[in-house]
């Protein structure tokens, strides 16, 4: 019986045993010969390769030396750069001055090389890919590592080579003056005249034009003056009146409190008979007409816990691929996390947190609406104690990322009841625009309807209020009042609830 050839197990993983990592040598040598006979390739290449991006070790080398002269504005040929690794002492160990002038003797001109160069990041990113994947498996594999930092780590490996492969090519002005005269011939077809999405608040839209895309807005407040009502409000209005779809990304409250938050400000009835389910039939009616609105309204919520801005960026590009999101909501953004070693600096984290949140709301070209903190020094300010830019808490890189700050200002809550001209401020919230990189600085009053925690337009309540007092206003006839059982003037049982003046505690 023939013995049996011992055989040498295979170590390496099947799915790439016998493969070689993605690469293109050829195309590396044309390039970096490319680089050396025209002056002015490097040009056309620099914001695409860096040296890791080539496979082969000699060739970062002499890459990093084209560099080098490029930074200092030398020439850039064979005899500048044999130089250059001599003087790094690295002429010898990518072969001498023989294989420099090979990479130029292999490419006739610099026509293709910014074509080359795109392909040689392709393959560094696949590279890169695989590395970090390796990592990942191997990771996997450890029973002792914890799976939040396992995840973590995953996240942030690939949120950086997502990063470092995004190249936005250079528009000239023709091109992007067609697409502004575009985008203002559509504002103008539009009743409203808006060039971005519709915050439902009339005054406040004029001024913003809505929330434009690619715009990192800032809604700053102390606690209980009403952020999280307020993105609601404005989530209502663009949901179901614009029919925009709207993102929101809770991490202090769950989805089903905000949920019933929107029906509680939707159908105006109680936030305390909505939390026990005592609704008298008339309330079911009116729960059941209302609710339709918010039913078929494009919302999606995500309450995710500290959630990070690498987890943010990945569940958004899923979310815009299968769904269109006009404007995403962040509430709030100190409770995110960017899982990088800042030493233990708070600042610099949320730092992190709002520079990536800017560069998001670019890549996918929507407006993200953060909510924020606003430290104590506005409570121990003297006068009307106003926010200001200098309150935002915990970092002043929110005031420089962001493109509009706006602050949330409730007097009453502070005792102003009255402003200087004797006008009643119960109720009322100032939305101050302390931030407006695009356009002006103002101030828009808004009506809060405490007990069902809702912003609408001063107007509008007013009115309400006035169409209400001229019901109640209402005498009948002298017969109904003779008749025993018509002792009381009748009033529509709803009107008090409909019109905002229910007494219920507050939400």
């Amino acid at each position: 019986m023939a013995k049996k050839e011992y055989q040498k197990p295979n170590t390496l993983p099947i799915d790439i045993a016998g493969k070689m990592p993605p690469q293109a040598i050829d195309l590396e040598e044309a390039v970096l010969g490319a680089l050396m006979i025209e002056k002015d390739a490097i040009l056309s290449i620099i914001d695409i390769l860096k040296p890791e991006s080539f496979y082969k070790d000699a060739h970062q080398k002499v890459f990093k030396a084209i560099l080098d002269l490029a930074t200092r504005q030398e020439p850039i040929d064979l005899l500048t750069v044999s130089e250059s690794l001599r003087r790094a002492d690295n002429l010898e160990e990518i072969g001498g001055p023989y294989y420099i002038s090979q990479l130029t003797s292999k490419v006739a001109s610099a026509s293709h090389v910014e074509f080359h160069a795109r392909i040689i990041a392709q393959k560094y990113v696949q590279r890169e890919l695989i590395r970090v994947s390796s990592e990942i498996q191997n990771m996997a594999f450890d029973d002792s590592k914890d799976i939040d930092e396992l995840l973590d780590f995953s996240e942030s490996s690939i949120f950086k080579i997502a990063e470092g492969s995004i190249k936005k090519e250079i528009q000239q002005l023709n091109v992007l003056i067609k697409e502004a005269i575009i985008q203002i011939q559509e504002a103008g077809k539009r009743e409203d005249h808006l060039s971005g999405v519709p915050s439902g608040f009339t005054k406040l839209d004029r001024i913003t034009s809505g929330w434009q895309r690619s715009d990192l807005v800032i809604i700053a407040a102390r606690p209980s003056m009403g952020k999280t009502a307020f993105v609601l409000s404005m989530t209502r209005n663009m949901a179901t009146e614009h029919k925009r779809g709207v993102a929101i990304f809770s991490l202090e409250m769950s989805s089903l409190q905000l949920v019933n938050r929107l029906i509680c400000a939707e159908t105006e009835l109680s936030s305390e008979r909505i939390r026990n389910g005592r609704l008298e039939d008339y309330e079911w009616e009116q729960l059941d007409r209302k609710i339709k609105n918010l039913v078929e309204a494009p919302i999606f919520i995500d309450d995710t816990p500290a959630i990070s801005v690498y987890e943010l960026r990945a569940k958004l590009r899923r979310l815009t691929s299968q769904h269109k999101i006009d404007i995403v909501i962040i509430d709030y953004l100190q409770l995110m996390t960017c899982n990088i070693d800042t030493k233990g600096s708070r600042e610099q984290e949320v730092s992190h947190i709002s520079r990536n949140l800017k560069v998001i709301a670019k890549e996918l070209n929507v407006p993200i609406l953060a909510l924020s903190q606003l430290n104590r020094s506005v409570e121990s300010r003297s006068g009307t104690k106003r926010p200001q830019l200098s309150d935002l808490r915990e970092s002043g890189a929110i005031e420089q990322d962001a493109d509009i700050v706006c602050f949330i200002h409730r007097p009453e809550k502070y005792g102003f009841l009255e402003d200087e001209d004797g006008n009643s401020l119960r109720g009322v919230a100032e939305i101050i625009i302390a931030k407006h990189r695009n356009g002006a600085l103002d101030d828009v009053r808004l009506r809060f309807k405490d007990e069902f925690a809702k912003f609408v337009d001063l107007e509008e309540l007013d009115a309400f209020a006035m169409d209400a007092q001229a019901v109640q206003a209402v005498t009948f006839g002298s017969k109904m009042n003779e008749d025993p059982s018509h002792g009381k003037s009748q009033v529509p049982f709803d009107l008090g609830r409909n019109t905002g003046f229910d007494s219920e505690a507050p939400f």
